[in-house]
């Protein structure tokens, strides 16, 4: 018998239509997880502010675990917060996080063997999808997203912003995965079937950021591994309307 679960909650497009499949099948999770920069108060990897994360959450009706770590965190020390983290989950009757991860094997592992370190169980709803066709899905079923961060390295700040639509597809250089699952673009979803309500929302400025590539075989983001990082992002603010 499965006891409570946890969705690892990006904001973004993936986890949204892996919460949908769930949601089909009759499962709902207990809680959304979500790592954030404590210094700045956004959503890592994707810069959303958690202010607007919480909204999010409350239009999906789902309660909100935020994990923050700070700007500058180490993989010891994330992997040493993730586990403290998880082990309380754990004791209050946690034994399952859903994942919206689709085809990158060395992250699914990662995710695995650190989960059953502590006893809890890793499940993929979307594994295996052809990321056109589920790109394709996602804008069908009405899970309406914004993109918020792209890759320097293969994408031009004119990218950041758009929608993500069938346009934003099409315009999309050719090495480019349409579901941006190998860190290429990210997206902030305000809108889709399971919301209560939209999330308002305003776009302000954009801005390039650089990083220092992680020094450990794995990424402690949520989205990535190490042989796909990229140093350099374009953001765009999302800003309470």
């Amino acid at each position: 018998m499965r006891g409570k679960t946890l969705l690892s909650w990006s904001s973004g497009k993936d986890a949204s239509f892996a919460l949908l499949q769930l949601i089909k099948n009759n499962i709902k999770p207990d809680l959304l997880l979500t790592t954030v920069n404590h210094d700045f108060g956004r959503v890592s990897m994707h810069g959303l502010r958690t202010a607007i994360l919480r909204k999010q959450a409350q239009a999906i009706d789902i309660p909100l675990w935020e994990i923050k770590l700070d700007k500058n965190v180490s993989m010891e020390e994330y992997s040493r917060i993730m586990e403290k983290n998880l082990t309380h989950l754990k004791d209050l009757g946690f034994d399952t996080v859903f994942f919206g991860d689709i085809f990158l094997e060395d992250l699914r592992k990662f995710r695995e063997n650190q989960l059953k370190k502590i006893g809890m169980k890793a499940e993929f709803p979307v594994w295996g999808y052809d990321t056109r066709e589920m790109a394709m899905e996602i804008i069908d079923h009405e899970i309406e997203a914004i993109v918020v961060t792209v890759s320097a390295k293969k994408l031009d700040q004119s990218y950041v912003g758009r929608n993500f639509d069938r346009r934003f597809l099409c315009d999309l250089p050719s090495d480019v995965d349409w579901c941006g699952e190998n860190g290429e673009f990210h997206t902030f979803v305000h809108n889709a079937p399971f919301f209560k309500s939209p999330v308002p929302y305003k776009t302000g400025e954009k801005i390039l950021r650089s990083y220092k590539p992680c020094s450990k075989d794995e990424s402690i983001d949520n989205n990535t591994s190490k042989r796909n990082w990229e140093t350099d992002f374009w953001y765009v603010d999302i800003l309470p309307a």
